[in-house]
Formats: structure tokens, C-alpha cells, sequence
């Protein structure tokens, strides 16, 4: 409670616990950890078939074996037995023990090969279950490719590029002070359609960049467009989070994770405003939403 919350490592992805995400930020966690756990799975999956391949190989080892002496041991009787022809009585007790000898061989030949056929099912369930590298690799392509779409549609919405008003439109010959003055009245009016145009211009010339993104992300707080509101509001924290607003961001931030049911990472920024400004109207307002959320 007392560390400063990092408002805005929100939608870090690398964080084994991110917060505050877009959802787009969640769609693409989502997918990661799907790819994180097809890895995992084809890992085990090798590991499984080495080991039941080299057990297979054992055992066909030891059928070999037992074949080649139950081939011997039937040579061998039936030279006995030619033999016991003229002496029946001598060889008569070498005899039982070679037939029995041959019987057992037979028995563990055929309760190895049971064995085996066991073994092959299993690796034909596991195959039929097993991601191979070509499929894995045809996932990582197609969560690359999304990634790309993704990246795309953030730069518009949490670090947005050119405005609609840039390139020879009529703010080009105001100055940079009067057009923030104006954007500011406009968004007291609620005019926020225009006030919006007004500072993605400043945003894109790089004039006060932190406040222009905060003031975008109150307009889209206020209009319930959550997800856009707390990207403005993370765009605007990283670029100067020591600003006199820092209370209000944080707060309304916390407010929209809550709206969008990421109740756990609100209850954080709540936290954060009540233990970092404890003296202010945010943090009344905080205290009381958090005692709501027990």
C-alpha cells in the first residue's frame, strides 16, 4: 500500500500478474498463455513418446533374445529326442526339462507381445493427440500475424498517430497554446467530438503530450468508453506521472478497470490513491468504493 502503484506498467504483458489491459491487451494475453501451455504440452508429449520408444526397443531386444533361444532349445530337443531313441531312459530327465524350458519361453514371448501391442496403442493415442512442429509452428505464425493486427489498432487508440485535423487543416495557423486553450473550452462545453480533435493535433505535435493524453481519456471515461479511456490515461501516467492530475487519473482509471470487471486491479488503483493521496477528494471517493468491493 505504501509502494507507488506503478500506474502504468498497467498492460505489460511480460508482468506475470498484468493489469489494467485493453481488450486487446487481453486478447493477446489470452492467446499467450494458449501457445505457453501447447509448448508445455509438446514437451511432455515428447518426453512421454522417447520414453515409451525406448522401453518398445527393450522389450523387442529381449522377444529377439527369447526367439533365438527357444529356437536353440528346440534344436536342441530334437537332437535329444533323436537321440533317446536308443537311450530313452538316459536322456529321459533332460527331455522334460528342455520341453518346459521351450513352454516357458513361449509363455513370456506371448505376454510380451500383448505388452507390446498395449505399448502401440498408447503411442497411437498420443500421436493422434500431438502437436507437431509444423502445427506448432502454423500457431506461432497466426499469433504473430494477430499480434501485428493488434499493434496497429493500438497505435491509434493507446498512442494515437496523425489526427484527423493534421496535415493543412485550419489549427496548423493557430499557435500551439491557443488551440490547447480552445480544446480546453470546448471540452468544458462538452463538446468532447471536437475537443477530441483538437488535442490528438497537440498530441501529434508533441505539445504538453501527457495532458493531451489525459484529457482525451477523461472525454472517453466520460462517453463509458473504458478500454480507450484507460489506454489515454496509462499513455498519459508513463509520460509524466507526477502531474497535479495524477489523483483523478488514477481514480477514474481504477474506476474503469471496475466497469470493465477487472475488479482485482481496480481494487490496486483504489488502494493506490487512498495510500499516495490520502488528504484528497479522490481518496474519500476510493476508501468508499473500496469498502463497496468487500
Amino acid at each position: 500500500m505504501a509502494a507507488e502503484p506503478s500506474a502504468f506498467g498497467a498492460g505489460n504483458l511480460d508482468n506475470p500478474a498484468p493489469y489494467g489491459l485493453t481488450d486487446t491487451e487481453k486478447h493477446i494475453l489470452k492467446n499467450k498463455k494458449t501457445l505457453d501451455a501447447v509448448k508445455q504440452q509438446s514437451r511432455d508429449t515428447e518426453t512421454q513418446v522417447d520414453s515409451l520408444r525406448e522401453r518398445i526397443d527393450g522389450m523387442q531386444s529381449i522377444v529377439e533374445g527369447l526367439n533365438e533361444k527357444s529356437h536353440e532349445n528346440r534344436r536342441a530337443l530334437d537332437e535329444l529326442k533323436s537321440a533317446a531313441e536308443s537311450d530313452r531312459n538316459a536322456r529321459g530327465d533332460a527331455i522334460k526339462q528342455l520341453e518346459a524350458s521351450v513352454k516357458s519361453n513361449e509363455t513370456n514371448i506371448l505376454q510380451l507381445k500383448q505388452v507390446l501391442e498395449e505399448f502401440s496403442g498408447m503411442i497411437d493415442k498420443i500421436n493422434s493427440n500431438y502437436v507437431t512442429k509444423d502445427e506448432y509452428n502454423g500457431l506461432v505464425r497466426e499469433i504473430n500475424d494477430f499480434k501485428k493486427v493488434v499493434s496497429g489498432e493500438m497505435k491509434k487508440i493507446a498512442v494515437p498517430g496523425k489526427s484527423a485535423s493534421g496535415g493543412g487543416s485550419s489549427l496548423d495557423k493557430m499557435s500551439k497554446a491557443d488551440i490547447a486553450k480552445e480544446a480546453k473550452a470546448l471540452y468544458e462545453k462538452e463538446h468532447y467530438t471536437k475537443a477530441i480533435e483538437y488535442y490528438e493535433y497537440l498530441i501529434e505535435k508533441n505539445y504538453r503530450p501527457a495532458r493531451a493524453h489525459y484529457m482525451v481519456g477523461e472525454m472517453w471515461f466520460a462517453r463509458k468508453d473504458y478500454s480507450k479511456a484507460i489506454a489515454y490515461f496509462k499513455q498519459s501516467a508513463q509520460l509524466f506521472s507526477k502531474a497535479d492530475y495524477m489523483p483523478t487519473l488514477m481514480l477514474h482509471t481504477a474506476m474503469s478497470m471496475q466497469a470493465t470487471n477487472d475488479v482485482k486491479n481496480a481494487k490496486v488503483f483504489y488502494s493506490g490513491v487512498v495510500a499516495q493521496f490520502p488528504e484528497s477528494k479522490e481518496a474519500a471517493t476510493a476508501a468508499d468504493r473500496l469498502r463497496q468491493l468487500k
